[in-house]
């Protein structure tokens, strides 16, 4: 199904996103690294838990609309975000998402109708799937490679970088996603 619809995409009948959310905290994620015998890299970060959540809408093309929440996401956040997309569509648009509690809920399924009749579609990727859902990609390359461990000092040192990467992606910062 997502090769019919990407193949559909090509042909410019639809649009195809992938919705996701990810949390930054200030424990930075730190990749393997090689250190010299004896000595030690450390990343100072701050005690509080607080967390910047990102939520988004990705296409292969590198078309990102994301909303950035400091706090819980839950249901109506979710739906907030679904709501003012699928008021922005110019064509139908399918957009997979992953099985997450708060997009699985009556609460949220209630506006699927509604959503359908703007022209999204919303379509269930199979759990535990996470090498579908090309969303993840982004959430990776942020993490480990775009935001940099100086960020994670303090909650407004965090947000500057995140926003900086989402403002400039698709432009300064790509993915570049196979076209089958």
């Amino acid at each position: 199904m997502i090769h019919r619809l990407h193949t559909r995409e090509m042909h410019g009948e639809c649009e195809v996103g992938y919705f996701d959310g990810s949390g930054f905290c200030l424990t930075p994620s730190i990749p393997y690294a090689w250190q010299p015998i004896g000595s030690v890299i450390e990343v100072p970060t701050s005690t509080h838990n607080r967390r910047l959540n990102v939520l988004g809408f990705l296409t292969r093309h590198n078309a990102l609309v994301p909303y950035v929440i400091e706090g819980r996401i839950d249901t109506a956040v979710v739906i907030a975000c679904f709501e003012q997309f699928s008021q922005q569509l110019n064509k139908r648009a399918y957009v997979f998402l992953d099985n997450a509690s708060v997009q699985k809920s009556q609460e949220f399924m209630r506006y699927m109708p509604q959503w359908v009749k703007r022209g999204l579609i919303l379509k269930y990727l199979p759990p535990y799937s996470p090498e579908l859902h090309l969303i993840e990609i982004l959430w990776r390359c942020m993490k480990y490679y775009w935001v940099p461990f100086s960020a994670y000092m303090s909650l407004p040192c965090l947000l500057q970088p995140i926003e900086d990467v989402l403002q400039r992606f698709g432009t300064d910062y790509t993915i570049a996603f196979a076209m089958k």
